[in-house]
């Protein structure tokens, strides 16, 4: 009677390493954050840190792993008094039971730690890129790995997952930041995203190019912007350009072609029916109107010159 081999199941499968981080940060490190479409795990080596997920924040200590699903916001920052270290993996995964790590946070005993000392171990050998380079964004082959040695990473990060796993839902020992480090996080965002806006004025930009150009997700900064001006993004952004078309009107140095045109309106059909849907007047009511005399002395909050 002949033989019959057994097909081994895989319940994790992973054949794309994206990067490999080891940080060691300075107490006042700050990461603005970052959207990807890959999963990612961030492990605290040593001190603490706040960590921002979607729109939940955590403070992590040493022995804490926090997973980020593919197309997830999250961002990072030191608490100003313990300098943190961080091991950050970023791989490619479908394998179903990554379900699992969905909005965990994890505790990584000695036999996790151990394989993730040898999946830093090996790449420090098996890549010539610096694993301390936050901007780094692929990982380039040294040519002086030992024979396995990417194997032996990829074993290393399922075996890890795999034990995660079977050790459960593990009790969290991260609290959830308050909310006065929240809100002041969200002050910081709304300032910068603000500054941004300013910038481009002149320009037809997106939610999508606010999101890409300043590494926000969608959700998590429409949700700032609802709570400190009661509208989205780009209902604010609208109300800028308003605000800088009715200080052009006041000087009356342009006609309403040549304003809408550098506010980057489509049209001047476009920028009428936008300013009076913002002011409830067309700009002719607006040039006509007693409430162009009583704004005449007010500061121009964005400036139109290039």
């Amino acid at each position: 009677m002949g033989y019959i081999s057994t097909f081994l199941n895989q319940e994790i499968i992973i054949d794309h390493l994206v990067t490999v981080h080891y940080f060691e940060y300075t107490s006042d490190f700050f990461f603005p954050g970052e959207v990807h479409n890959f999963w990612e795990f961030l492990y605290v080596d040593k001190g603490e840190v706040e960590v921002t997920a979607g729109e939940t924040c955590y403070l992590l200590k040493k022995g804490d792993v926090i997973f980020h699903k593919p197309m997830e916001f999250h961002n990072l920052w030191a608490n100003g008094v313990i300098a943190p270290n961080l091991v950050v993996v970023a791989f490619e995964c479908i394998s179903p039971a990554m379900q699992f790590f969905e909005d965990k946070i994890l505790r990584a005993g000695d036999a996790e730690r151990d394989l993730l000392a040898k999946i830093v171990e090996e790449a420090n050998q098996t890549f010539s890129s610096a694993l301390d380079d936050p901007n780094l964004r692929s990982l380039e082959r040294s040519g002086d790995g030992q024979f396995g040695s990417e194997q032996i990473i990829k074993l290393s990060l399922e075996l890890m997952l795999l034990q995660l796993i079977r050790k459960g839902d593990v009790p969290q020992t991260n609290i959830r930041i308050t909310s006065s480090i929240r809100e002041k996080e969200g002050q910081d965002v709304f300032a910068r995203i603000q500054h941004y806006l300013e910038d481009n004025i002149h320009n037809r930009i997106t939610l999508d190019d606010v999101c890409r150009d300043n590494l926000f997700g969608r959700s998590y900064l429409q949700k700032i912007f609802r709570e400190k001006t009661g509208g989205g993004v780009m209902d604010y952004f609208g109300k800028m350009k308003i605000s800088a078309a009715k200080q052009a009107i006041r000087e009356g140095t342009r006609n309403f072609t040549g304003i809408a045109n550098e506010l980057g309106y489509t049209s001047i059909h476009y920028f009428s029916r936008h300013f009076k849907k913002v002011t409830g007047m067309t700009p002719s009511e607006y040039a006509s109107s007693v409430k162009i005399r009583s704004e005449s002395t007010q500061k121009r909050p964005v400036s139109l010159k290039k």
